[in-house]
């Protein structure tokens, strides 16, 4: 399979960037192609660094596009006495509100309030009120508006499946959500906007040192040619992998991060009907989970519900976590204890599991604890040979994450540049109003584009007016436009089916059945832009099938079963099939 050429491009452009990164040498030179690694190159290129992004896989391809999609303080936290940690992260979520309108939009939270056996406790339900007041002083009212009480009639509205003799009443507050794999990219952008080199499928095989420089040992995945990078410093921003790269900077392998597998479910949203997100209790557990509806059909309904997310330890493979049936189960288990509609494996149309970077170490007092009650602050260090690596965190925080590490890479080379993404206005913020109208473009469509595009959304428009059939629904029953699939590889760098259907569209996390029946149809609708022959189709289809199979596989089978295929065979479950 061969890349496309420059000409090709009218957005980020690989082989413009491969050569820049070939030929210049770097003030920073950033590692990791997730929310963390593109706020450190926005964050250092902002600033007046020459700086580079090279990412292994794809954008967002790790933890970055698998969260809960939640700008969010954290109320939990609050629990587990981390009041720092909330103030910081509902002040990056007011940031994110101002910089990305288009991208980060206010969602209402209700947290039901139930009776055992017909009583209320009004010592949970006082504490529940203190809990959100002090959320609401944190930082909560930054986003324009407190919590308050709701009756059990107004509670059983917004969850009208939840058993109403159970539903006392219920409190209401507002957090944020966002496409995480959408932000990650925009950042990305916008750092390319700003002069950053940015490149996906490459990866790092070397690092060594020398006096005030390092050279970076790349191979560009595409094409096997392997090439050195120069920079006067090097950001360590691979998550879960931080390790495996420090390992080459510093010859031995640290064991600093904690793997924490978060799993969530897609159901369609009959089966649920929330129209406002919904905290429910796990029975038996400490926990609680997050039932989220998902796109919206414009009367006030939607196509889909989301839960999640677990917090559990993770042995298996980090290269690609499964949702095993014990993660569904436990889902599920949750769900139908506060529902009344009895949701199965049937129902599930499609999973995500993503691993949290928790970071421990020999002296924490928690190493023994759940991944639960670890904490979400993030860790900058720097190695004797001068690698900044800077992990943990979550996505609401990123860009105070990337502003730490940039910190400590001005005191490394001596700089003093100032950080200026507080206010740094995200690509797309205008929005977008079309001018013209086209008869396809309805308001739901336009509300669509607004919310993943902003002020780049006339470009798709623009493509769909050339061709009238890409106009049409990239898979059926969703909302995402063929348009959308060229766009997402003349402008955004993406390189397979699995970038398009995953990341660059989340079609696969919407309703993966339907996503692999319009597979073929998408491999060879962009196979002209990326120079794709016959066999490189087949190839792109059954890859991307085959992926979807394994996340099939393992939702039949238990975690330790899952885990110990994998150790048997050397390769995920399902890679047979």
């Amino acid at each position: 399979m061969s890349s496309p050429g420059a000409s090709a491009r009218t957005g980020l452009d690989r082989a413009a960037a491969i050569e820049r990164l070939k030929e210049t040498t770097f003030d920073v030179l950033v590692i990791g192609g997730g929310i963390t690694g593109a706020g450190v190159a926005l964050d250092a290129v902002s600033r007046g660094h020459v700086t580079a992004l090279v990412e292994r896989d794809d954008f967002a391809s790790g933890t970055s596009s698998k969260s809960s999609k939640l700008i969010h303080g954290g109320l939990r936290y609050l629990q587990q006495g981390d009041v720092r940690l909330v103030y910081e992260a509902l002040h990056e979520r007011k940031r994110l509100r101002r910089n990305a309108p288009h991208l980060v939009r206010v969602l209402p939270f209700m947290i039901p309030i139930l009776t055992k056996d017909g009583l209320i406790s009004k010592k949970i339900a006082r504490a529940l009120g203190s809990a959100l007041w002090m959320y609401d002083i944190t930082g909560g009212w930054r986003i324009g508006r407190l919590h308050r009480r709701l009756s059990g009639k107004a509670a059983q509205a917004h969850l009208p499946t939840m058993r109403a003799e159970r539903l006392a009443s219920a409190y209401l507050y507002f957090d944020a959500e966002a496409d995480d794999a959408r932000l990650t990219l925009t950042v990305v952008r916008t750092a390319v906007d700003m002069g950053s080199v940015a490149a996906n499928r490459i990866e790092v095989t070397g690092i060594k040192r020398h006096d005030k420089e390092s050279t970076v040992t790349l191979r560009d995945i595409l094409t096997g040619q392997t090439f050195d990078a120069r920079a006067r410093s090097v950001v360590n921003a691979t998550g879960v992998w931080a390790d495996d790269l420090r390992q080459l900077d510093e010859g031995s392998h640290p064991r600093t991060i904690r793997p924490a597998k978060g799993v969530h479910v897609t159901v369609p949203w009959h089966k649920v009907r929330n129209d406002i997100a919904v905290v429910i209790p796990v029975p038996k557990d400490k926990r609680s989970l997050f039932v989220v509806p998902w796109v919206p059909n414009g009367d006030g309904t939607y196509k889909y519900t989301y839960i999640g997310t677990t917090d559990t330890d993770y042995k298996g493979p980090v290269d690609e976590p499964q949702c095993t049936k014990d993660d569904i189960d436990y889902v599920l288990r949750a769900l139908n204890a506060s529902v009344t509609t009895n949701v199965t494996h049937d129902d599930v149309l499609a999973v995500w599991s993503g691993l949290r970077p928790l970071v421990t170490t020999s002296s924490d007092s928690k190493a023994a604890a759940r991944t639960a009650d670890l904490s979400r602050r993030h860790s900058v260090t720097t190695s004797t040979n001068g690698m900044v690596t800077v992990t943990g965190g979550k996505l609401t925080t990123y860009r105070e994450m990337a502003e730490d590490a940039v910190d400590e890479v001005d005191s490394l080379l001596g700089t003093s540049g100032r950080c200026r993404t507080k206010r740094l206005k995200l690509r797309g913020h205008e929005g977008f109003r079309p001018v013209e109208r086209p008869d396809w473009l309805t308001d739901a469509t336009i509300d669509h584009l607004d919310n993943r595009y902003g002020s780049d959304a006339g470009r798709i428009i623009e493509i769909a007016k050339n061709d009238p059939q890409l106009a049409r629904p990239l898979v059926d029953g969703l909302p995402y436009l063929r348009a959308e699939a060229v766009y997402s590889v003349t402008h955004e760098m993406a390189l397979s089916l699995d970038d398009i259907m995953t990341r660059r569209t989340r079609a696969r996390l919407f309703d993966r059945r339907a996503t692999v029946n319009a597979a073929s149809d998408t491999a060879r609708l962009v196979a002209p832009l990326l120079s794709w022959s016959e066999a490189d189709i087949d190839r792109e289809v059954r890859t991307f099938v085959d992926s979807c199979a394994r996340e099939d596989a393992a939702a039949m089978v238990t975690e330790d079963e899952f885990i110990a295929s994998t150790a048997a065979t050397g390769q995920n479950l399902g890679d047979r099939t």
